[in-house]
């Protein structure tokens, strides 16, 4: 067995891409406004009685969303009504869809009901469902996440601690 220091700990993380991420994204509320939009529940009041999140927590994460240009507001008025807003995703927020298939992915593999899971995503042209792949940039499909290692990048700095 080696007791050689993993070499991660000589990278620093201050400027760590994954952290940024889940600054935006790890808290739950997130993750599931964005579920929400991505399924076609736009409006706030659809969103808040169909995803079950507090009022507050909900308008402080779609407030967010919007301002790190994940979703953007469109208005709309009904007959007789205010004008209020819908949620889309921007090309930013669009980016994410990846993100939600593996999390569905590995839900539907760990966390769904036996009868199966009670949203899949699939291919608009075929119908096929759609999983997320990893795969590298001379287009290998990676099945095997040992596989994958992690190494310093451009912007890697060095660890000061």
């Amino acid at each position: 067995m080696s007791t050689a220091a993993p070499a991660a700990l000589a990278w620093s993380t201050d400027n760590c891409q994954v952290a940024r991420a889940m600054s935006l994204l790890g808290e739950r509320g997130s993750v599931i406004v964005l579920r929400e939009v991505i399924n076609g529940v736009r409006r706030f009041a659809d969103m808040q009685r169909h995803s079950g999140l507090p009022r507050q927590v909900l308008s402080n994460r779609l407030a967010l969303l919007v301002e790190h240009d994940v979703l953007h507001r469109v208005p709309y008025r009904d007959e007789g009504a205010r004008e209020r807003h819908e949620y889309r995703l921007t090309p930013k927020g669009f980016e994410l869809y990846p993100v939600l298939a593996a999390l569905a992915d590995w839900g539907t593999r760990w966390y769904a009901d036996p009868e199966g899971p009670p949203v899949e995503f699939a291919h608009r042209g075929c119908g096929s469902a759609v999983t997320a792949v990893m795969e590298c940039g001379e287009g290998h499909r990676v099945d095997d996440p040992r596989d994958v290692v992690p190494r310093p990048g451009p912007g890697v700095r060095p660890f000061a601690g």
